[in-house]
């Protein structure tokens, strides 16, 4: 029978002031009953609306389905079909601009909860499901390179291993998964999913080599000299934007990449970390969008007494999943609005205060959102013994600089073909945060196949 209640099933989290002091799951998910109630709720539109929003094509309604009749591993199977990472996925994909965005139920209510659901089907499988072998072609013996062990990276790789190509992944950490291993916080996406992720992966035959920096261990010239016909880079945007304002240099100033990675890759918030990340009772994290409330959320954790948003614009614009923003919240995270850092205060080389002015929102900008103007003698001091700069990320310069005959966009993102991914540079192609600069995941992972789509059909000629 169908469901037709107007919210989404509730889904269970831990306590706002428990989780708050623990790095443990925010969200704990759904039990087997409450996803065959959720799944319910789906009206299996014939023009499947919510597809259409999804940048890796999932086919919805049939997942859907599946879990309704208590399915749960068939759905995993038809989920993957086109999305490689579903544990990732439902936890960090921004369903409500996406998927659920499209979503009809959501004119009079809720939508339905596809990413939670997502979630549920991947873990499912995690814990009960057989191990089942994936469909892939004969070898064909093509060598093709991929740059990067992130989302785009993965996506690439796995859907050309399935076509029977000989694949390698080059990372430059020591641990895979990019941006998912040293960007996105525990308490969001644990770990240990995004390694159970990857061995999906090199279980397609796809081979990883760690610590090798392309660009500086090898070229992607050198490479396709090497005997790979073809070369995806999705390195991702790892170097960090400041804001170029006096105190910048001071002690207590992080980026949010550095502070970020710390704490995740290098696993800084346990006691025992031979690279612990200290933070002081009062943290200012300059930015409103997904990284800045990781930022934020992750201070609280370390200690921190009062954490404090500092973002421009007004609260209605901010770029963070409205989820991110709620969980933020809850957890006692400050948010100051309207709010623009001028100068980071310092004594003795340590950071002291955070000299910030007002602002009001005028005219829309480029971007179609209304540019922010600083309103006069309107300046005021937060005490904070710590900032953490989070305003956004560009590519590393350090490929562009190294590879002949690829063109750059302005700010440094790789110039690709829309359709394919191709670069300018003969039988190399580019996706993810390498192209686009710092966005989201499940959009890199469509890059990713979109390019393995274009890869095939031209090493198939």
């Amino acid at each position: 029978m169908r469901n037709t209640a107007l919210t989404k099933t509730k889904i269970k989290e831990q306590d706002p002031l428990v989780r708050n002091k623990n790095f443990k799951e925010v969200v704990l998910g759904y039990t087997e009953e409450e996803a065959i109630e959720e799944a319910k709720r789906c009206f299996q539109c014939k023009n499947k609306p919510c597809v259409s929003g999804c940048p890796v094509n999932v086919p919805i309604p049939e997942f859907m389905s599946a879990i309704a009749q208590g399915e749960f591993e068939q759905a995993y199977q038809i989920i993957t079909r086109e999305n490689s990472l579903p544990a990732i996925c439902g936890r960090v994909c921004p369903q409500e601009n996406q998927c659920e965005g499209k979503c009809i139920r959501g004119i009079k209510g809720e939508p339905v909860g596809i990413g939670r659901l997502e979630r549920f089907v991947a873990d499912y499988h995690m814990k009960n499901g057989n191990e089942s072998e994936s469909i892939i072609e004969s070898d064909n013996n093509i060598k093709v390179a991929v740059v990067g062990s992130g989302p785009a990276g993965l996506s690439c790789a796995s859907e050309l291993a399935k076509k029977g190509y000989d694949v390698t992944i080059f990372e430059a950490l020591h641990k895979t998964g990019g941006v998912l291993s040293y960007g996105i916080p525990e308490f969001r996406l644990p770990k240990k999913l995004v390694q159970e992720e990857v061995e999906n992966v090199k279980k397609l035959g796809v081979k990883i080599k760690k610590n090798v920096l392309v660009g500086r261990s090898i070229t992607v010239d050198e490479l396709i000299e090497e005997g790979f016909k073809s070369v995806f880079i999705g390195s991702g945007a790892g170097l960090p934007r400041f804001m170029n304002i006096k105190g910048e240099n001071l002690n207590g100033v992080y980026s949010a990449n550095e502070f970020l990675t710390r704490v995740n890759l290098m696993k800084a918030y346990q006691k025992d970390s031979a690279t612990p990340v200290k933070v002081g009772k009062n943290v200012a994290v300059v930015g409103g969008g997904n990284v800045a409330m990781d930022a934020a959320r992750t201070a609280k954790r370390l200690g921190a007494e009062n954490v404090y948003i500092v973002y421009r614009r007004g609260e209605n614009e901010l770029p963070a999943r409205l989820e991110e923003v709620h969980h933020a919240k809850e957890e006692e995270i400050i948010f100051k609005t309207l709010t623009n850092p001028e100068e980071i205060l310092g004594n003795d080389g340590k950071v002291t205060g955070l000299n910030c002015i007002k602002m009001e929102l005028g005219e829309a900008d480029a971007s179609g959102r209304r540019r922010p103007i600083p309103i006069e003698d309107s300046n005021f001091n937060i005490d904070v013994d710590t900032v953490i700069i989070a305003i956004g990320q560009t590519p590393n310069p350090l490929i562009r600089q190294t590879t002949s005959n690829l063109d750059i966009q302005k700010w440094g993102g790789i110039v690709v073909e829309e359709e394919t991914m191709k670069t300018s540079k003969d039988r190399v192609y580019a996706g993810g945060d390498a192209v686009t600069g710092a966005a989201t995941v499940i959009l890199a992972m469509g890059a990713g196949k979109k390019a393995a789509k274009a890869i095939d059909i031209e090493l198939s000629k």
